[in-house]
């Protein structure tokens, strides 16, 4: 790509390959004011310049009858040659048959002996060479450079003109790295392109076989027209099974969605963004890894997609509320208030009050959970000011720290810088961080934790038992809490098995010296058992539910008579 992007500014480099001198020196005169020419004087001459300096050379005028090798055996070993096959050449001589002989070859052109009009050899040699620069230019955009495949661009205009040659049913595919961006933040930009480019041989070689086509977009999602098939889902395993061993990833998860041909009434570019949609609903998902667009697949494609352009305008708004549930100390005579835990909600202005788990998956997929979490911990660490402004009580309140959030060189100077800006301490701004967050990357998020424990924070183990954490890894993870996963309070009366698990979790806690919170609390029986257990600190409905924040200030108050 350098030989034709410098080109207009460097004069372009001709090799003149001819065993008579004074052809040489007729064509270099020729030539000499508009090109930098170099002679050989047979082909073995030239093969060896072309191999220490061949990139350089923008054109070959090559003579065909010489000594040593002569220019057909030096055509050959050229067009064999992937570097030299780009450089276009131009024939010299007088026989007709040769001619035709080497334009077969693949030489570009032919300049018929003597050279007795200067003119046209100098016009042929341009249109050569501009024709030549212009095809490289075009196959550099073609291709997507990291991939091999298809730029969109490209891609959309091949397919205009294959739906039109094409006349067996093609199905529109978008196949995705399941939490791309995840891996790219967890093991670097290099070993997340090389994934991309491993994917994308593996749809080359059993995707785009027959008669199918695939591109690279620009959030790297890989669209595929193909054949239809009936095998994708054994198809995509098969891809993940082949990353699993060829990469150094862990945890590989491929998806795709399908829009299966239906009649030629729908465009491709709706058949497209129907492959998305189904493509969106099976991300994140593990019961499968593919999915086949449905009319309720579009209809949820097109709420999310709202969700995502009114997300912004609701942070400006302040349509985001920040809610806390309260913690109870229980080991004494009567619970005490101990703390709170802080958690998102959204009046949505047209769709009413919203669920976290409508929105939060939704927005852990793109990212944009990061502007979420910093929403909460603004609103939480004024919060905590008020109130001790207030009530002169210092309520500690736990947020929520994403996986995404950890990897940000700056987390630590953004919750310091929250600290400062409301007089907190770092023990009064708790930071959660789930349990799968560490089996993603151990040893990247420990040096994260920390940073962050060294300048102060505490940090809690969220969810601790829905995630794959090793009792090996325990003994290093950096945590000062342990958070009980809901689930094994809600169960812990079904059986033995069941409260055995429980008393698992305490005994973890007790080895690691630190205290459990368990959430979920409902009824009086949980809190008595657990009680009896050694659990420190619970949360649930039993006390409350999450409350807004006018209504945990009249239970602050209540609690400081």
């Amino acid at each position: 790509m350098e030989n034709f992007l410098d080109a207009s500014r460097h004069k372009r480099r001709v090799l003149v390959v001819d065993d008579e001198m004074i052809n040489r020196e007729l064509l270099g005169a020729i030539l000499e004011n508009d090109y930098e020419v170099t002679k050989a004087e047979n082909g073995q001459q030239a093969w060896e310049l072309l191999n220490s300096e061949g990139t350089a050379f923008s054109l070959i005028l090559l003579d065909l009858l010489m000594p040593v090798m002569d220019g057909f055996e030096l055509m050959k070993l050229c067009f064999a040659d992937e570097t030299l096959k780009s450089i276009p050449v131009i024939v010299m001589t007088s026989e007709k048959s040769a001619e035709v002989k080497s334009i077969r070859m693949g030489a570009a052109d032919f300049i018929a002996k003597p050279y007795d009009m200067p003119d046209v050899i100098l016009a042929r040699c341009q249109r050569i060479i501009e024709f030549n620069e212009d095809k490289t230019i075009i196959r550099y955009t073609e291709k997507d450079t990291l991939t091999g495949l298809y730029t969109k661009q490209y891609f959309d205009e091949y397919l205009r003109r294959l739906k039109a040659d094409i006349d067996s049913e093609m199905d529109a595919v978008e196949i995705r790295i399941d939490r791309f961006h995840l891996i790219k933040e967890l093991f670097g930009r290099e070993e997340a392109h090389c994934l991309l480019r491993e994917t994308a041989a593996l749809i080359r070689r059993d995707l785009t076989a027959s008669r199918g086509i695939a591109c690279r977009t620009e959030d790297n999602s890989l669209l595929v027209y193909c054949e239809h098939r009936n095998d994708y889902e054994p198809l995509i395993t098969g891809f993940q099974e082949e990353l699993a061993q060829s990469s150094e990833i862990r945890g590989v998860n491929l998806r795709a969605g399908i829009h299966k041909y239906e009649d030629d009434s729908i465009s491709l570019e709706n058949r497209f963004e129907r492959a998305k949609a189904a493509c969106d609903r099976v991300c994140g998902q593990y019961e499968t890894c593919t999915a086949f667009y449905s009319s309720e697949l579009h209809r949820r494609s097109m709420y999310h997609q709202k969700l995502i352009g009114d997300m912004q305008d609701a942070i400006d708004n302040h349509d985001f509320m920040v809610y806390y549930q309260p913690k109870y100390q229980i080991q004494g005579d009567k619970p005490v208030l101990t703390s709170a835990e802080a958690l998102i909600r959204w009046k949505h202005k047209e769709l009413g009050m919203l669920s976290p788990g409508v929105f939060i998956p939704l927005f852990e997929e793109n990212g944009l959970i990061r502007l979420i979490d910093q929403f909460v911990w603004r609103e939480a660490a004024a919060q905590v000011q008020r109130w001790k402004e207030q009530y002169n009580i210092s309520l500690p309140v736990s947020v929520n720290v994403s996986r995404i959030d950890i990897f940000d060189p700056e987390l630590v100077q953004k919750l310091s810088a929250l600290l400062t800006k409301y007089q907190l301490e770092p023990h009064e701004l708790m930071l959660e961080i789930t349990e799968s967050a560490y089996a993603d990357n151990a040893d990247a998020l420990i040096a994260a934790v920390e940073a962050l424990r060294d300048r102060g924070f505490r940090i809690e183990m969220d969810d601790f038992g829905s995630g794959y954490s090793s009792l090996n890894m325990l003994t290093s993870i950096p945590i000062d809490v342990l958070k009980m996963d809901m689930k094994f309070v809600r169960n812990m009366f079904r059986d033995e098995k069941s409260m055995g698990l429980v008393r698992l979790v305490l005994d973890i806690a007790a080895f690691l010296e630190v205290p459990v919170v368990a959430e979920g609390v409902e009824e009086q029986r949980q809190l008595d058992k657990l009680k009896q257990m050694g659990c420190e600190i619970v949360q649930g409905y039993y006390f409350s539910p999450p409350l807004p924040a006018d209504k945990m200030e009249a239970l602050l108050r209540q609690n400081a008579v």
